[in-house]
């Protein structure tokens, strides 16, 4: 894989607010965003043993393998280089503890965010 693909949910308002500020700080092209309702997002689901109906997640891939949940999210800072020193911090906390914060999140993100009509980026 050439670049860090993240899988989103393009409908998510907080996902594509993830995805602009990703777009805005992370070095050009270093990640790919795929939603995960476009076509390219199904196949690498499909592929990859994920659930195609809906995304509790967001999903990075890249050369050393899959990456979920808080794992997922930190692993996305931690290749940004001025979130490097940010991302090995958080990587302190448990993971029991980072995901149930992620997770409660996650569960929520429609209900507190709301839902887009438009996506971040066009597929």
């Amino acid at each position: 894989m050439e670049k860090n693909t993240i899988v989103f949910d393009g409908e998510c308002n907080l996902c594509n607010g993830v995805v602009g500020w990703l777009l805005k700080f992370a070095p050009k092209d270093i990640f790919e965003f795929v939603p995960f309702q476009s076509p390219q997002g199904q196949k690498l689901l499909k592929q990859y043993g994920f659930s195609t109906n809906q995304l509790e997640t967001v999903i990075l891939f890249d050369d050393h393998g899959k990456y979920t949940h808080s794992d997922g999210f930190l692993k996305i800072i931690s290749k940004i280089p001025k979130w490097r020193l940010v991302s090995a911090l958080l990587a302190f906390i448990p993971r029991i503890i980072r995901d149930t914060i992620y997770n409660l999140a996650s569960k929520n993100r429609v209900k507190w965010f709301g839902k887009s009509q438009a996506c971040t980026v066009s597929f």
